[in-house]
């Protein structure tokens, strides 16, 4: 830590930033993590009001997008730590340190028998590792499952956040999480609306951006930086600003982002990578200001139906790319096979974003990252043929034990993961799991 204070103000790790607007509303802004929430070597919460120190909370993150990968360009050819970055992973070049690139596990699930095509079936195994009931999962998702176990009261038991808005096909294709048999927990998709389940209701003067959500606060922040030392003053201030910045972005948006579009519509025209960054950036403010423990992060749709005019391509649809049979007019399987390469592309950059975003945040001795478990999946493993073993998946941050900077080729299912990472690193103690069989030892240090 920059700041080492044996004696000095303590401030609590859940202290808000409260205030009340002139239309009444409850106005309510996280702290970041300051030295000042820390013990004097940075490695777990001081003690206060006589209450032991605790450890830093580790944060679990479930991210998904559809439609699976080209394998070619997306699985590394060698294992171990002096892998080669494919074409797909290549955004995530200065993180090689803080991933785990695996590849090899079974969506065991998924080959259940019962109702479904190859994507509901492979949707529900993946996130419950349960089958498809022809309405939903038949269990909780992994999310849930942990987050229903991890205590220290947070504000929010789990988060779920989403970016395409597109409404093709059914409840399965549309949602991530599941609180249990059949009970979809839907994305939140709209930056607005994520906004004030954040920070409170905000004023009208909010939505005409003639004033911030900051200045009801302002009182209550001075009044604290006046406590605390140096460098937890420009922390705040830092904090601050960047809580700004974000509020702009957003009501600066067309007014077009602030409502869900109808089921017809073609989900096409928004500019989902300016969404999906400030979705990214508000989930790093509820991870920071220990709002909550677990998210699930919904960038495309299961089965998506999307074109992607900010790359170029528009002449068919997502789904359209991973089939031979459903290329884009004129282009040959190969050139198929080169743009789904390209989304996929698309896809990890904002993954890579989102751990950027992370790791700039100071917590302790290291940061944000260190304490997070992050599992980027998809429905698929190569995506013509609706592939359910061998699929390839990256973990990364530095939360528990886990084992990054290396390309590993596992046995198992996605089961094994699961529990290996609920009981090994968020230390959840499911105990069992459905599909699971084992620990994957080699997630570990």
């Amino acid at each position: 830590m920059s700041q080492v204070i044996t004696k000095r103000f303590r401030v609590s790790r859940r202290a808000f930033l409260k205030g009340v607007t002139l239309a009444g509303a409850q106005i309510t802004v996280g702290l970041p993590p300051l030295a000042s929430m820390f013990n004097a070597t940075g490695t777990a919460y001081a003690a206060s009001n006589g209450v032991a120190e605790s450890q830093i909370e580790s944060r679990f993150v479930l991210w998904f997008n559809g439609n699976g990968i080209p394998e070619r360009y997306w699985i590394p050819a060698e294992t171990g730590a002096d892998y080669r970055m494919t074409p797909c992973l290549q955004p995530l070049a200065p993180f090689r340190r803080d991933i785990h690139v695996i590849s090899g596990l079974d969506n065991a699930a998924a080959a259940l028998p019962g109702p479904g095509n190859g994507h509901h079936k492979s949707m529900s195994a993946l996130m419950s590792c349960t089958s498809f009931t022809g309405r939903g999962t038949a269990g909780p998702s992994i999310d849930q499952a942990i987050a229903a176990k991890l205590g220290g009261e947070p504000r929010f038991r789990s988060l779920q956040i989403g970016v395409s808005q597109e409404s093709f096909g059914e409840s399965i294709q549309r949602n991530m999480s599941w609180a249990g048999y059949e009970r979809a927990l839907p994305p939140e998709m709209i930056p607005h609306k994520l906004f004030d389940r954040l920070f409170g209701s905000r004023p009208e003067g909010w939505v005409n951006r003639k004033r911030s959500i900051l200045d009801a606060v302002r009182q209550d922040a001075s009044a604290l930086k006046k406590q605390l030392p140096k460098d937890d003053q420009t922390r705040v201030e830092e904090h601050l600003a960047s809580i700004r910045d974000l509020e702009r972005a957003i009501a600066g948006l067309p007014p077009e982002y602030q409502r869900v579009d109808p089921p017809d519509f073609d989900g096409d025209m928004k500019d989902w990578p300016r969404i999906a960054k400030l979705q990214s950036d508000l989930l790093v403010q509820a991870f920071a200001t220990r709002q909550t423990r677990v998210a699930s992060y919904m960038l495309t749709k299961c089965q998506g139906l999307s074109r992607f005019p900010w790359l170029g391509y528009t002449a068919a649809r997502h789904h359209d790319y991973t089939h031979a049979d459903g290329k884009a007019p004129g282009a040959d399987g190969v050139d198929g096979q080169r743009i789904l390469r390209d989304i996929c592309r698309w896809h990890v950059e904002e993954f890579a974003y989102l751990l950027g975003k992370l790791k700039s945040i100071p917590e302790g001795e290291g940061t944000l990252l260190d304490n997070c478990c992050l599992v980027y999946v998809h429905e698929h493993a190569e995506a013509n043929p609706h592939k359910n073993h061998g699929l390839g998946l990256i973990v990364a941050g530095h939360a528990g034990r886990l084992r990054m900077g290396q390309h590993s080729r596992m046995e198992g299912t996605f089961g094994d993961l699961y529990l290996t990472l609920a009981d090994e690193v968020m230390n959840a103690g499911l105990g069992k799991y459905p599909t699971a069989t084992k620990k994957l030892g080699d997630l570990l240090k």
